[in-house]
């Protein structure tokens, strides 16, 4: 009665039918419970113990007479429509011509929302469309949180109130959220005090703030639910392959109308080069930016339709927010929401909204770095200083937005999505979010079967539950420590990534030959991804070392200089799966060159990391000024950092080496690998001639003064041996033994 009359109240102001809604949120439970059954009780899984391997599915895309649908893109939408095709008995093959999830898909703001947003200018602008498009994200997020627990959880969001008279505001507004939701809300939202918001969000800006709201919406791993929806496509016989192009579009003759009708597409293996053709009786464009690629493709006169926006998130370390809360900035100072938010025990932040060129490679901007940087600023005690170089990655995404071809204003870019059938009958897929692929796929498919006459059956995925979601629980780490040896917060992330497969991880794994853990080496010591799961990667068609350390792994979406330093391991451990060999073993680039395997991997991961995941803007902080540029009060602070200097350099070179650092350490009795110290060095070394001159080291204790820098291991190490050295201080005589 409670749930009815909320939501009555709700229409009155939104001006929609009373008799309808009120019963919405029960039927959705009781729709999912019943697909859940059909889908565990009739659903065939050809591949249950073992996917193919890619080179098994690309022969069968070869081999195979004619598909009922060809799915272009291998996106969230795309793999969506790939799933949602097979579970309705479609013989189904899906291309991409980079990665499973290589673009927009794994660099979202993780967040599996309804939109609290497009609700208030639902309810200030009564728009019945925007309410709609909330309710299906509200209902999408509840069915995405229930077939993939394992890489998705609620997670609560404050909203911290500065105004008295925004907390009545704000709070009318989010607790409509909840009641839009109904039954499928995942926790009801609250108000908090000043002191208790601050109990639970200690590093937030004390002045002036009234109180706080909190409310739920969910989090997921991104890249890897891009990635589950697709291997379950392939479980259930799905024709699934990366590293795969489309050329351009086969066409046939209707011989009833005489019109050309797409019939599937030409094809090359990126890897290879081999190419072949794969008929299908429709082919479904879901490929996000590139919209109007293939569109054009299939009609070279198609106007453009795609508007492309860039959003940026950086990732800074995990104390700038509590372990699960999150915080959201409703109005910044350019209109957009900022979010700031826990993800893989570090922090993101973000994010921008920036007109931007369509490419496979966006590169985040320094000057939306900085711009969220800011932002964060604006809600944290002046007690936490936000450093640039605290920025450990960061990333750039390009949202789709879309005009509708089918309307008289194409002008007006679309809020939701658009599916659209070519007059060839290309069936086009765009704009929309994360959040609502499934039902974005079935609407997809819905109109595919429609025009072509595909048969097949109502959409399943309502409850499908996604790979390793099945056998998953959340004590199932406990078995993986027990059953195998593995370390604590090992086991706790294999079971959060790979869910029930989180065993057949485990079993790659070799022993360490310590006390403990028994089994499960480490790429790098801070994170708790460990060598197995390069091998198991190669299972789940990760061909590159790209693949693994941004969506196999998110190592490189996390610490860019941590996945630098894993890179040779990485590349080792494919390099012998993969029979990839520095001399023997090469592969022609389509220029027509030989490029070995191993070297052009490193070369490609590091141009990855350097380029698209801001390594670039994080050492630029250190290269891009030749001025050292401390305070004239902070003068002096040079001839401490020169005196500093010159302890280690005690020859009066100018310069360090790592003998020179070595040698101080074995005075104070810490010993460091040798190629550790290169590493270290060779942070600083800026014009890598393989030493540390004065100039290049009072530039880097300038930047790290400026909080331009931060964490560098050369200035931190030779701060502690100087202090080591300054504590022991002159041996006297009588401990030297009287002078004799």
């Amino acid at each position: 009665l409670f749930l009815s009359f909320s939501l009555n109240v709700f229409l009155f102001f939104g001006g929609g039918r009373l008799d309808i809604y009120v019963t919405v949120p029960v039927l959705h439970v009781v729709q999912a419970r019943l697909a859940y059954v059909a889908a565990e009780g009739e659903l065939k899984q050809p591949f249950k113990d073992e996917l193919p391997t890619r080179q098994a599915q690309l022969s069968t895309l070869q081999d195979t007479e004619e598909f009922d649908v060809l799915v272009v893109g291998g996106g969230a939408t795309g793999s969506g429509c790939a799933l949602d095709a097979v579970t309705r008995n479609l013989k189904t093959a899906l291309v991409e011509r980079n990665d499973f999830s290589s673009g927009t898909s794994s660099r979202s703001t993780k967040l599996i929302h309804g939109g609290v947003r497009y609700l208030q200018k639902a309810i200030m602008k009564l728009d019945y469309e925007q309410y709609m498009m909330v309710k299906e994200a509200l209902h999408e997020r509840s069915n995405l949180l229930d077939i993939a627990p394992h890489l998705s959880a609620p997670l609560p969001i404050m909203l911290p109130v500065y105004k008295w008279w925004q907390l009545p505001y704000y709070w009318a507004g989010i607790k409509m959220y909840d009641l839009v939701a109904g039954g499928q809300c995942l926790k009801s939202s609250y108000v908090l005090s000043k002191n208790k918001a601050l109990e639970l969000f200690p590093m937030l800006k004390k002045d002036k703030l009234v109180g706080a709201i909190v409310y739920y919406d969910g989090q997921h791993n991104d890249a890897r639910m891009n990635l589950a929806i697709a291997l379950t496509a392939a479980r259930h016989g799905a024709a699934i392959a990366n590293y795969t192009e489309v050329v351009h579009l086969l066409k046939k003759t209707d011989a009833g109308t005489g019109k050309e009708k797409v019939c599937g597409a030409r094809c090359r293996d990126v890897i290879t080069g081999n190419e072949f053709d794969v008929r299908a009786k429709c082919v479904i464009n879901a490929t996000g930016p590139f919209t109007d690629s293939l569109r054009k493709m299939d009609d070279g006169k198609n106007t453009n339709i795609c508007q492309p926006s860039a959003g940026v998130h950086i990732v800074i370390p995990g104390y700038y927010s509590p372990d699960n809360m999150g915080l959201l900035d409703p109005a910044t100072s350019d209109g957009r929401v900022i979010f700031f938010l826990p993800w893989e025990k570090m922090t993101i932040a973000g994010t921008t909204d920036t007109p931007t060129d369509i490419t496979a490679h966006p590169i985040p901007r320094e000057e939306d770095i900085n711009f969220i940087l800011n932002e964060v600023r604006n809600y944290l005690s002046p007690d936490v200083e936000v450093r640039r170089g605290d920025v450990l990655a960061a990333w750039s995404g390009i949202r789709p937005l879309v005009t509708d071809p089918n309307s008289k204003d194409t002008q007006s870019i679309c809020r939701n999505h658009i599916v659209n059938v070519s007059d060839s009958g290309l069936v086009t897929i765009a704009g929309g979010k994360w959040t609502t692929y499934r039902s974005m796929a079935e609407e997809t498919l819905d109109a595919a079967v429609a025009a072509h006459r595909l048969g097949g059956g109502p959409s399943k995925t309502v409850g499908l539950v996604l790979e390793g979601g099945q056998d998953w629980s959340p004590t199932l780490y406990i078995r993986l420590v027990q059953d195998y040896g593995l370390e604590n917060e090992v086991a706790q992330h294999l079971a959060a990534t790979y869910g029930g497969k989180a065993f057949d991880v485990a079993k790659m794994a070799r022993v360490t030959g310590k006390r403990w853990p028994i089994v499960g080496n480490r790429l790098v010591s801070e994170f708790p991804y460990i060598e197995s799961e390069v091998r198991y990667a190669v299972k789940e068609y990760a061909c590159t070392a790209i693949d693994v350390i941004a969506r196999r792994t998110r190592l490189g979406f996390l610490n860019v200089q941590a996945a630098d330093e894993a890179l040779p391991r990485i590349v080792d451990i494919m390099g012998k799966m993969l029979d990839w060999s520095d001399k023997k073993r090469t592969f022609q680039t389509a220029s027509g060159s030989n490029v070995s395997t191993i070297t052009e991997e490193l070369e490609a991961a590091k141009k990855f990391l350097y380029l698209e995941m801001g390594y670039r803007s994080r050492s630029e902080q250190l290269t891009g000024t030749t001025e050292i540029t401390l305070d004239t009060q902070e003068l002096c602070l040079i001839d401490r950092y020169t005196n500093r200097f010159h302890k280690f350099d005690k020859d009066s070179k100018g310069f360090i080496t790592t003998v020179d650092v070595q040698r101080v350490l074995q005075n104070i009795s810490v010993q460091i690998d040798e190629n550790a110290l290169h590493e270290i060095l060779n942070e600083v070394d800026l014009n890598k001639n393989g030493q540390v001159e004065l100039n290049e080291f009072l530039q880097l204790m300038s930047a790290v003064k400026k909080g331009q820098v931060s964490d560098s291991r050369l200035a931190i190490l030779m701060k502690t041996a100087e202090e080591s050295l300054d504590l022991r201080g002159p041996v006297t005589v009588d401990r030297s033994g009287g002078g004799v």
